[in-house]
Order: structure tokens, then sequence, then C-alpha cells
């Protein structure tokens, strides 16, 4: 069922909207861990809207991509840091997003999962690129929903974007994302040229942990 509600945290980006990494400018296998970020901005993550697709109980898992899934796939890598730019463990982290034809899972758990940031604040996710889709809220460009949590913190709800030159499913993402009401391009991640069916990626994030 295709719709246009969505749940996800309000989080931050370190480095200016997901900045882009020299080791992103060269080809690269699109599963190799990028760089870690060495500074960041201290500017939140912009948030965005809520909606009722959020699940909780999703399994515990970096790897979104299971044998019923096709599509183009991602590989994102990250680091949550605070508004000082220091990194976050223990930071928990829900991913999801509908599939390569703009569904969601509304009964089951694909394309779902959650995650704790590791000693470094560093996340990683692998999955695809989501499609875009019509839905309450009119066009949606292609994005994943991100529910971020330090401990003992505010929840906060954001939303991902791809940026106007990626290549998928034949969709025009510069369209799609120019017709998004809710797009923000504080909220693009960062991606390295395609290789193949892939893609790597690299967003980080700056959240508030306390209220």
């Amino acid at each position: 069922m295709k719709t246009g509600a969505l749940g996800v945290t309000s989080v931050a980006i370190a480095a200016a909207a997901g900045s882009a990494e020299p080791a992103l400018a060269a080809p690269r296998p699109a599963d190799a861990p990028l760089p870690i970020t060495p500074s960041c901005s201290g500017h939140e993550t912009p948030s965005s809207v809520e909606g009722p697709l959020f699940k909780p109980n999703s399994p515990e898992r970096t790897n979104l991509v299971t044998p019923a899934i096709t599509g183009v796939l991602l590989a994102l890598r990250g680091v949550i840091y605070d508004r000082e730019c220091k990194p976050l463990p223990g930071v928990l982290i829900d991913f999801w997003q509908c599939d390569q034809n703009g569904d969601y899972d509304e009964h089951g758990f694909s394309l779902r999962g959650h995650q704790l940031t590791d000693s470094a604040g560093a996340y990683r996710l692998d999955t695809i690129v989501p499609r875009d889709y019509w839905g309450r809220w009119g066009r949606r460009g292609a994005h994943i929903h991100v529910q971020v949590q330090a401990p003992n913190g505010p929840v906060l709800v954001t939303q991902l974007y791809f940026p106007d030159d990626t290549q998928a499913y034949g969709r025009n993402f510069a369209a799609h994302n120019a017709g998004d009401q809710f797009f923000n391009r504080a909220c693009v991640v960062t991606l390295g040229p395609k290789q193949g069916n892939r893609y790597a990626g690299r967003f980080d994030f700056v959240i508030k942990t306390t209220a």
C-alpha cells in the first residue's frame, strides 16, 4: 500500500547536510566503509513529519536486504554527534522505508530495523534506494525514515533524501524531489559514483542529548 505517512527522528547533520568526503570523489567498492568525518557543523539535523508507518520492535540489524528485496543497493555509513561535535556511542537508530515499487511493509518488518551506534558513534546501513510514490501528501520523492534517540535523550524524527542525479528505477529524482513538499536539501545523503547496481553513501547526524 502506497502512503505518504512518515515517521522519523529529528536528527542533525554533521559537516553541513551530510558533507561530501574526498574518498567519495573517486570510484571505490560500494560496500567499503567510508572514513569517519573529521568534524561536524554542530547544527542539528532538521526534523520532519512523523507518520503512522513507524513500527516498534523492529529487528536489530544493520542489513535490511533480505532475499525478497530487489533494487539498487545502498551502503550508507555515518556518525551521530552531539551539538559539541562529540561522537555518541549507544544511540538507538530506527530505519524504515518503502521498497523498489514504492510500497511499505505494514504487516511485517521488511526494510525495517534498528541498531545502536558503536563506540565511535558510527552506524552502518545496508539497504536499497527506495522509490518515489504518491500518497496522502501527494508526490513523495525517494526517502528513508530515521528515528534517533541518545540514551535518556529526546526522540528525534527525520527523513533522508537522495541527490537529484541519483540513477535508480528509471525515475527522475530531480523532478520528484522538487515536487515533494517535505524535501529538505539539508537532509540529502552524499553518494559516491554508482558502481553496477549499487551506491555507497554517507550521512552524519547531530542531535540533542537532553530535552
